[in-house]
């Protein structure tokens, strides 16, 4: 336990919140002054007018936006307290080294994170402070469960199963109660520094163009006053189960819409399932883990284990759980399914979603990404992966890599033959196609017999509602069909052969499975032409 007076300094990282946060109590117990400190990192937060679209390298304008909103309500909560956020902006390593000599502190705290550019990060400024006989507190408070702890438990590997997880996991422990009615006050500041929650302008972002922005806005007090209104419907908090809901629902979505939150720990996870269990305790009807809304925040967990206890997470190559499959880098593709230019309204529709909210339901982030992966154009999932990464306001390193783990069927799922189509998926939710008409106002004249496939409209159906395919709108990029057929070929050869191999893939098989898989494709293709009475091939120029 850490002990004795002096200064401390509490590092905001996620964990942007007052409320059930373990380090912010232990940096304020005991402290003559404390120094709240938010390092703006240039990782992170750089402008780059290369990327495509407006944002830094890493994270579009709609992440960054609810991320400095945060802190603008981090910065009030901590006022009404008579403490204040102090800004700086820089490599988070070295500016905070800077400050921890300056300040003279004795106690350094910060919430533990499992992403591994945090862990090198924390490894280096957790040298210098114990090197110079600062204490240093970093507690797990941002998951349900200590990862560490589940991978001990579990033989020192992570569970590779839900309901292996939640068998080891247990109950997790409850949130903090303590409420504080005041911080003590910061110090002498010194030659540090310190600037005031920076605005979009002043981080560079002024010339930035975006048609539209995320509606979720962020910080605690939006977190919980959301949690609040969601909680009071009991019976739709008993009622929830996964994968039900409408994904065509944005004008009021049919799910928490808490996940950028918990992203970003504006909200406590252990707080949340709290509250859930509260609802349960006067609803005793109610649905279950894996599908109930307790169970969305358990798989939250699963995920972060896994992703904590597995090398190379986030890449298919030397990533022992991933399934070596000989995935496309076709650009043009990629392009037109990540700028919503696939022909297909429903994809497309979800993917300017996306551009416009920085978010869409889960369903909806089911659809695109098999569209993309095995599905339809079998693009690799490390590039839909990095789509994701920068444009989504909840963008969770170990959850966006899970679910594109999971939904390109290269981990955790393996029933490649089940694909969502592009087509009739959103037509049995949404049959006006009202969803499409908001997102792609350019298909909002289109019948709705045709919405999902204007392509199949007559010319003088196109005519009249000013969208002719192939020149206001395009063509679909690939016939579904054949492609989702394709796909399905690809996939159960790949499969095939890490059966064979008892799951040990190199790069030489991969080459000589893709070779293969090219070389049939040529021989059904040549099968497929017709021929003249010869024998001969006859071209057909289209």
């Amino acid at each position: 336990m850490l002990s004795g007076s002096g200064s401390s300094v509490m590092w905001f990282r996620k964990g942007l919140r007052i409320h059930d946060n373990p380090a912010l109590q232990l940096a304020s117990q005991g402290a003559s002054h404390l120094y709240p400190l938010f390092v703006v990192d240039p990782h992170y937060m750089e402008p780059d007018p290369t990327s495509f679209s407006p944002g830094s390298s890493r994270a579009g304008l709609n992440r960054t936006k609810f991320l400095l909103e945060s802190l603008v309500d981090l910065d009030l909560s901590l006022k009404n307290l008579g403490s204040r956020l102090l800004v700086l902006k820089g490599d988070p390593a070295e500016v905070l080294i800077r400050c921890l000599k300056e300040w003279n502190v004795r106690k350094l705290c910060f919430e533990y994170d499992t992403e591994p550019y945090y862990q090198a990060l924390d490894t280096k400024v957790k040298n210098f402070a114990l090197g110079a006989g600062i204490e240093v507190f970093s507690p797990v408070s941002h998951t349900l469960f200590n990862p560490t702890e589940i991978i001990e438990r579990n033989g020192g590997k992570p569970p590779l199963t839900y309901q292996s997880f939640t068998k080891i996991a247990g109950q997790p422990p409850p949130p903090l109660t303590i409420t504080h009615s005041s911080l003590p006050p910061i110090g002498i500041l010194g030659s540090c520094d310190i600037s005031e929650v920076p605005t979009i302008e002043d981080l560079g972002y002024g010339d930035a163009k975006q048609d539209e922005f995320s509606p979720f806005k962020g910080g605690e007090s939006e977190a919980l006053k959301r949690l609040a209104e969601c909680m009071k419907d009991k019976a739709w908090v008993a009622k929830f189960e996964k994968p039900k809901g409408n994904p065509s629902a944005f004008l009021k979505p049919a799910t928490t819409v808490l996940s950028p939150y918990l992203k970003f720990g504006c909200l406590s996870s252990r707080y949340f399932y709290r509250q859930i269990q509260d609802v349960y305790e006067t609803m005793p009807k109610h649905t279950s883990p894996p599908v109930s809304l307790l169970g969305q925040l358990l798989w939250r967990d699963f995920f972060y284990t896994v992703a904590f206890g597995t090398p190379n997470f986030d890449r298919m190559k030397d990533n022992k759980i991933c399934k070596q499959i000989p995935w496309k880098d076709d650009d043009k593709l990629l392009e037109a399914w990540r700028n919503g230019r696939t022909g297909f309204p429903w994809i497309d529709a979800i993917m300017v979603q996306l551009h416009q909210w920085g978010w869409m339901h889960h369903l909806a982030r089911h659809c695109v990404a098999c569209f993309l992966t095995r599905g339809d154009l079998f693009v690799h999932w490390e590039r839909g992966r990095d789509v994701f990464e920068r444009l989504l306001i909840d963008a969770d390193w170990a959850i966006n890599n899970g679910n594109w783990l999971w939904l390109s069927c290269s981990s955790f799922f393996y029933q490649y033959n089940r694909i969502y189509s592009p087509t009739s998926f959103g037509k049995k939710y949404d049959p006006n196609g009202d969803y499409i008409r908001h997102f792609l106002p350019v298909l909002k004249d289109m019948p709705r017999q045709y919405i999902y496939e204007p392509w199949s409209a007559p010319l003088s159906i196109q005519t009249k509602a000013n969208c002719i395919i192939g020149k206001d709108y395009p063509k679909p990029v690939v016939l579904h069909d054949s492609a989702s057929k394709e796909c399905k070929r690809k996939m159960g050869e790949a499969y095939a052969l890490s059966k064979e191999l008892d799951g040990v893939v190199n790069e030489d098989d991969l080459k000589n499975l893709r070779r293969k898989l090219d070389e049939g494709k040529e021989q059904e293709t040549k099968a497929k032409r017709p021929r003249n009475t010869r024998g001969d091939t006859i071209f057909v120029i289209l």
